[in-house]
């Protein structure tokens, strides 16, 4: 397994460890991390972190105490380099575990913002990918929207923020958990990655306590893009 240092896409003195060939981080965890409104001095949670680019990106944003999970040790290897390579081991701690057992680590209600780019697919019951590392990354396997959703109430502080990316046909899914979980969503944009002018990612701000209201903001189209940064155009 060969390991590369690249840029962190154009994050000005940001530098991320990834593996050449194999899981490398994606657009949608620069769009979720772009989509998070932050202030400073918060606890905020990123959710199967991967190589952590959504806490390095926050760090750009925001001085506050930031948490990574990453279950795939290998994952998290890369994840350690990748903050220490930052120098940023004073903000972002990355946990070598499944998220699953958070009650191993933090209170409950101890976080102001989750952010999570999960696993997309359904789980089939095996391994759908020959790259375990993308199978994991990429299906159910070993959490779903189901169970990001409980612990999601459970260890947000009242009027914590849910920032979730997912694929827009998962919509109906997000939004019946996020109600019976008492974690409303309250802000939807739709991203259009490719050029048939058709919305394939979806980012949600669920908000935990509130009142049932959804705003749709306006479509953002990420096709033509160089760049990522402030796309999301707040009121």
């Amino acid at each position: 397994m060969k390991i590369v240092k690249n840029d962190l896409f154009d994050y000005k003195n940001r530098y991320i460890y990834q593996m050449e060939e194999g899981f490398k981080f994606s657009l949608d965890s620069i769009l979720l991390a772009e989509f998070v409104e932050v202030k400073e001095n918060l606890n905020i949670l990123d959710m199967c972190t991967g190589n952590a680019v959504v806490p390095l990106i926050l760090s750009t944003k925001t001085n506050s105490n930031i948490y990574g999970f990453e279950i795939q040790h290998d994952i998290y290897n890369l994840a350690v380099d990748s903050v220490k390579l930052n120098n940023l081991e004073n903000q972002i701690k990355i946990i070598d575990d499944d998220v699953k057992n958070i009650d191993d680590y933090f209170k409950q209600e101890f976080f102001d913002i989750i952010t999570v780019n999960p696993p997309y697919f359904k789980n089939m019951g095996k391994m759908v990918n020959k790259n375990e590392y993308l199978s994991i990354a990429r299906h159910e396997i070993t959490i779903n929207l189901e169970i990001i959703f409980k612990l999601a109430f459970k260890y947000l502080k009242n009027n914590g923020v849910l920032y979730i990316v997912h694929r827009v046909e998962r919509i109906d899914d997000i939004i019946y958990l996020a109600r019976v979980n008492n974690i409303n969503v309250k802000e939807i944009q739709l991203i259009l990655t490719k050029t048939d002018n058709i919305p394939t990612l979806v980012l949600c701000k669920c908000v935990k306590n509130s009142k049932s209201k959804i705003k749709f903001r306006k479509i953002v189209d990420v096709s033509k893009c160089c760049t990522y940064q402030h796309l999301f155009d707040r009121e």
